[in-house]
């Protein structure tokens, strides 16, 4: 019996890098489970569309998927626009079923990758003497943003780091030049800045350009620039957690700080709001053809 299809749902970006990392290693996922039908796609922005990457798989004969989002955190892609993106293959293939999985981080797995990209950047520097600034995307969703201060504590804990600070690249504060002088004024003197990205993308080469910025007019500070998570076997591992945790009921999302269930101060009107789905640029179904209404942000 064909088990569900393992069906990873990425966001897209606008550097082919970043899409061409993700389309490897939805491959190497699938060389690395044979019997298991295993696809991918996003939902704007790059090739392939989901629609197609679904169609492939049903045209193959699967009729139930577990879908797995490969974002980090669980902002507004993982909360409506990847389920709303379901909604609509469901529609689109009556007789199939979507199990739904939860966002990947923080997770013990990638903290452990996380840290490797610090020792990489540290190349021997002692941990004592550097201060981590863990860069994440930034968010609308002050849940979303509250997930990376929370995964920076906990790569902080037990690592031996003078500190770990938190930073956004865009749309929440502190910014990245803000979280570097916040580590100056502490008296970090190594601050290593560690982009929270599976893959690399517009944004990871923002991080690192404003940091470089930061650094050239400030002496005195030794700013080094780490590496995205990348496609490290932990984040293979966790991706098959999560399909399993989807195929078995076994999801335990944490909704009790979600401003559309939950009366957040600030986000009032965001309860109950209905869920739109994105459409791709190359998506027929999109009622504006190949110019539609997409966000306008960068990734």
């Amino acid at each position: 019996m064909t088990p569900p299809a393992l069906l990873l749902v990425g966001h897209g970006t606008r550097d082919e890098a970043g899409a061409t990392a993700f389309r490897f290693f939805v491959a190497g996922l699938d060389a690395a489970h044979p019997g298991l039908p295993v696809g991918g796609g996003f939902i704007e922005l790059s090739p392939p569309p989901l629609a197609d990457s679904v169609a492939a798989l049903v045209g193959a004969g699967v009729r139930d998927f577990a879908a797995v989002p490969l974002v980090l955190v669980s902002a507004g892609h993982a909360k409506g626009d990847i389920p709303a993106a379901l909604a609509r293959e469901k529609q689109r293939h009556p007789g199939t079923s979507y199990a739904y999985g939860r966002p990947l981080g923080p997770h013990p797995g990638l903290l452990a990758v996380l840290e490797r990209r610090v020792d990489e950047a540290l190349a021997g520097t002692d941990r004592a003497d550097a201060t981590v600034l863990l860069v994440g995307r930034g968010s609308t969703d002050p849940d979303a943003n509250s997930e990376v201060f929370k995964a920076a504590r906990l790569l902080w804990e037990g690592r031996g780091y003078a500190g770990v600070e938190t930073a956004f690249v865009s749309l929440a504060e502190p910014s990245v030049p803000a979280g570097l002088e916040r580590c100056r004024l502490l008296g970090a003197r190594t601050v290593v800045v560690l982009p929270y990205f599976l893959f690399s993308g517009v944004l990871p080469d923002r991080v690192r350009e404003q940091a470089a910025v930061w650094a050239a007019g400030r002496g005195g500070v030794d700013v080094r620039c780490a590496d995205v998570i990348g496609p490290a076997a932990e984040l293979a591992e966790l991706v098959m957690e999560r399909y399993r945790e989807a195929v078995e009921g076994d999801l335990r999302m944490n909704c009790d700080t979600c401003v559309y269930r939950i009366r957040m101060p600030g986000f009032e009107d965001r309860v109950g709001l209905p869920q739109q789905p994105h459409h791709h640029p190359d998506d027929p179904s999109h009622p504006h053809g190949g110019h539609g209404h997409h966000h306008a942000h960068t990734h």
